[in-house]
């Protein structure tokens, strides 16, 4: 694909300084793009490297001016870039149609413009909006609907009466609805508790690769729209996210937890059950939380408290090795101290 500088200025609402008929043929990072290529910078020194590159059109922030090279200048370069990529690596199509080795139950009804590619297994009573894709290896059981222009990649597993709406895009391996994690202890036993619930995705969800969403014990297990949620990723039963999450790579929630809206959690975290996380609330990495957090609140560390005072505890831990070599330097000028002070009192001579 070919577009002009100008082009393209108009599709990002920007302002190109120099020739606007520059021709762009894709895009690329500043060190590795090509004549031809678009490439954006942020910062001075970024945008040092692109103009001294071999990029064709640079996207830049207000304020930046080539004499060598045509700029579009933007708002924000970043979410123009984005908006910019699809023109040049547009989504794969799948053309309308079933694959022979697919297995559709009689009573499924797939619209006549989804893709369901080769070995899915669609279950009874299941429901697949127009345009959907299921790449291969599907397995689609009883009663589950997925709404209009979903994807799934391949081996992607949906559990019975799962609920996906419309523009859904689910990555290879991930299991929606399995069984919640439940179970009575019994005689000596371990009983199960039946989890009997489902799981319900809204409209513009993206959930990565290897991820798995336990269905809920009675009632849903609820992602909300928007939410975009990293690989390995687990969400136990009936936890509630809001609209708007990022939920990063290796996030683990325990059961019945509700994060509001636009909240974000960072890889590596643990979230125990029953817990609140209030709307735009921030998790760092690697945190454990044990507490509700509030709306707009932050939290870090293990267990997880409010950032600034994680932040002066660990300051503090820098710390301690010299303060124990200090403690120990004291300790030695008491104890030397204390030797001179019975010293001096062994050599005064007696009272008569």
């Amino acid at each position: 694909m070919t577009i002009t500088a100008a082009e393209l200025a108009t599709i990002v609402d920007g302002e190109v300084l120099g020739d606007g008929s520059t021709a762009v043929t894709g895009v690329a990072s500043a060190d590795a793009a090509r004549g031809g290529e678009l490439t954006f910078a942020e910062k001075e020194p970024q945008f040092l490297a692109a103009e001294q590159g071999m990029a064709a059109v640079i996207l830049a922030n207000a304020g930046f001016l080539s004499a060598r090279k045509a700029v579009i200048r933007v708002k924000n370069p970043r979410i123009a870039f984005a908006k910019i990529l699809p023109l040049f690596h547009p989504m794969e199509d799948f053309a309308p149609g079933i694959d022979p080795s697919a297995k559709i139950a009689a009573t499924a009804k797939v619209d006549p413009g989804a893709h369901i590619g080769p070995h899915c297994v669609i279950g009874e009573r299941v429901h697949i909006g127009a345009r959907t894709v299921l790449m291969g290896g599907n397995h689609i059981r009883r009663d589950a609907r997925i709404g209009e222009d979903s994807r799934l990649f391949p081996n992607v597993i949906v559990y019975e009466r799962t609920m996906i709406a419309d523009r859904v895009m689910i990555h290879a391996g991930t299991v929606i609805g399995s069984d919640g994690y439940g179970y009575v202890f019994d005689a000596g036993f371990h009983r199960k508790v039946l989890q009997v619930g489902n799981v319900v995705i809204h409209s513009d969800v993206e959930i990565g690769a290897n991820a798995a969403i336990d269905r809920g014990a009675l009632g849903s297990t609820v992602i909300g729209e928007g939410t975009k949620i990293d690989n390995l990723v687990h969400i136990a039963h009936n936890v509630i996210i809001g609209r708007h999450c990022l939920i990063m790579g290796q996030v683990g929630f325990a059961g019945s937890t509700q994060l509001g809206d636009y909240a974000v959690v960072a890889s590596q975290s643990g979230i125990a059950g029953h817990l609140k996380l209030g709307a735009q609330s921030t998790v760092g990495a690697k945190s454990g939380v044990m507490r509700d957090i509030p709306p707009g609140g932050t939290v870090l560390g293990i267990p997880a408290m409010p950032d600034k005072q994680t932040k002066r505890q660990w300051i503090a831990m820098q710390q301690l090795p010299d303060l124990i070599r200090r403690m120990r330097e004291l300790e030695a000028m008491v104890a030397e101290l204390g030797a001179q002070s019975v010293i001096a009192n062994a050599t005064v001579p007696e009272a008569t």
